[in-house]
């Protein structure tokens, strides 16, 4: 069973989901392709793909979950909802609340992105501490889209908060063009230590937009799967962020782990996705 740990919705009904993107500036991707849950869902069929956790569009929405979450409400069989609020409010863990009761079972935090190029810090502020405390009591995997520079204020949240799941989302951008033995990645690779940490792999590893350089998939991707173990990655498609179809960008990813074994491969096509969701098996 494949399942898609990373796509998005956004509606084209702006009335009802109306625009407030982080940062003030809508992405690009949500302004030209508006998908709907229904779009995605024949998406989905069309790629053979199961079922779906949801990512908020944070750069379409803000903090407003409300899509997301009618989403998650109308198609439960096959939906689950990572929403995202402002962690740093005093109200924080209050909001966490409301969201899990209408679907959430995963959060992210968006601390860089195509609208927000700086690496924000606010993540490992004090004020977040009673989130971040949540998220562990909860058992509430958190997304964290970061990049490198982020790795040692991660590292500060997690030895504070050590039964926190963390997602780490396209790999935080982790270099590959330099090519074997990639040491450009070696302070990435180090958080396979903590063994809260998983990995998001996406079309922004598979497929990167400045290419490959000295690197491969075949060479690139295995020092993860031997660091962390494939039981700690997930693929999402960052559909329909991601130039192509949702069944185009699936095959260039199962291309891309065609190295590993089977039953790696079951692992970061659906079973670790289950395991970070277990929504997902109903």
């Amino acid at each position: 069973m494949i399942i898609d740990i990373h796509p998005h919705i956004v509606s084209p009904d702006t009335k009802k989901y109306p625009l407030d993107p982080l940062g003030g500036t809508q992405s690009t991707w949500s302004t030209e392709r508006p998908t709907t849950y229904d779009d995605l869902l024949r998406a989905m069929d069309a790629a053979g793909v199961a079922k779906a956790a949801i990512v908020h569009s944070s750069t379409a929405y803000g903090y407003d979950n409300n899509y997301v979450a009618d989403a998650v409400a109308a198609v439960p069989s096959r939906f689950t909802g990572v929403y995202s609020i402002d962690v740093l409010a005093p109200d924080a863990v209050k909001t966490f609340d409301k969201w899990l009761s209408r679907g959430c079972t995963g959060m992210r935090l968006f601390t860089t992105g195509s609208t927000l190029p700086n690496q924000a810090t606010w993540f490992a502020e004090p004020a977040t501490y009673p989130f971040w405390e949540h998220a562990a009591a909860k058992n509430v995997p958190v997304c964290v889209q970061m990049k490198q520079e982020g790795i040692p204020l991660l590292r500060q949240v997690m030895d504070k908060f050590p039964k926190v799941t963390i997602i780490l989302d396209h790999l935080s951008q982790t270099p590959h063009q330099e090519g074997p033995p990639y040491k450009g990645a070696d302070t990435f690779l180090s958080l396979a230590n903590y063994k809260q940490v998983y990995l998001k792999i996406t079309p922004i590893n598979v497929t990167p937009k400045t290419g490959w350089g000295k690197g491969t998939p075949d060479t690139f991707f295995p020092k993860f799967v031997d660091a962390f173990g494939a039981d700690r990655i997930g693929w999402g498609s960052n559909f329909p962020n991601s130039v192509g179809t949702l069944k185009e960008i699936l095959t260039a990813a199962q291309k891309a782990f065609s190295f590993a074994k089977s039953s790696d491969q079951d692992w970061i096509f659906g079973k670790t996705a289950l395991s970070l969701y277990p929504s997902l098996k109903g």
